[in-house]
């Protein structure tokens, strides 16, 4: 499978689960719903990679992407700041992407995945939840908390669907690429409640001097798994220029 079958087999995905979560009234407000192609791409890396794969797994894999969503569109903002139409809309955008999973995952009639997925989301939703606490954290707590928001529904979807050995290098990469996004915004002033925190942590270390060591150590993890592992050539470069 070439770089460009690839490209568009993501694109399908992102088409089909913006096509069913389309609601005229939100798209003029709110515009289209977020969705991170490189989480669209890990979601069907086991079937880029040749594993087996049906309509279910299909529809499972639309299930986690809407519910990336979703929770992107709460993450904008928060109900108790939603003073006008436009974030009213946005926190009624969430509820309504919500809706659709739950719709959609009823249809399923797959009990494991609805489990998983709201372990998932309450995992997930605890660890966005630790940067408005007094908890004293070290850098790494905050880096797990980083990793568990974007990669935890994906880790379930592939546990439902025995894809596990597709886990690490899922998690090695977008949390990898999530730390470059933390990093890329420092010098432009907007930092992220996360990086707030994790300076903290440091107690006068450079923050970006800290994280650019944490990215060169994790690549050098990535590929050393890469180099171990079954994709292909066009596959493992994709994921590596997901890093760069």
């Amino acid at each position: 499978m070439d770089a460009t079958t690839i490209s568009q087999a993501v694109e399908q995905l992102k088409t089909t689960i913006l096509d069913s979560i389309r609601h005229n009234v939100l798209l003029k407000y709110t515009g289209t719903p977020l969705l991170n192609e490189q989480q669209l791409f890990f979601l069907l890396l086991p079937k880029l990679n040749g594993e087996a794969w049906d309509d279910e797994v299909t529809k499972s894999a639309v299930t986690v992407g809407i519910v990336h969503s979703s929770l992107a569109e709460h993450d904008k903002i928060y109900a108790t700041n939603a003073v006008s139409k436009e974030q009213q809309l946005t926190v009624l955008s969430g509820d309504y992407y919500s809706g659709r999973y739950y719709q959609l995952l009823a249809q399923t009639g797959n009990i494991e995945l609805i489990r998983k997925l709201s372990e998932a989301i309450v995992e997930r939703c605890e660890q966005e939840m630790t940067v408005y606490e007094h908890e004293r954290r070290t850098f790494q707590e905050w880096i797990h908390s980083i990793a568990t928001i974007e990669t935890a529904l994906i880790e379930r979807f592939f546990s439902v669907y025995q894809y596990d050995s597709y886990k690490q290098v899922m998690q090695q990469t977008l949390t990898i690429a999530r730390l470059n996004r933390e990093l890329m915004s420092l010098p432009q002033g907007a930092t992220s409640l996360y990086i707030e925190r994790m300076a903290m942590s440091l107690e006068g270390q450079p923050i970006a001097q800290v994280l650019e060591q944490e990215i060169t150590e994790r690549k050098r993890a990535l590929n050393a798994t890469l180099a171990t592992s079954t994709y292909s050539e066009t596959l493992q470069q994709i994921i590596v220029e997901m890093v760069s």
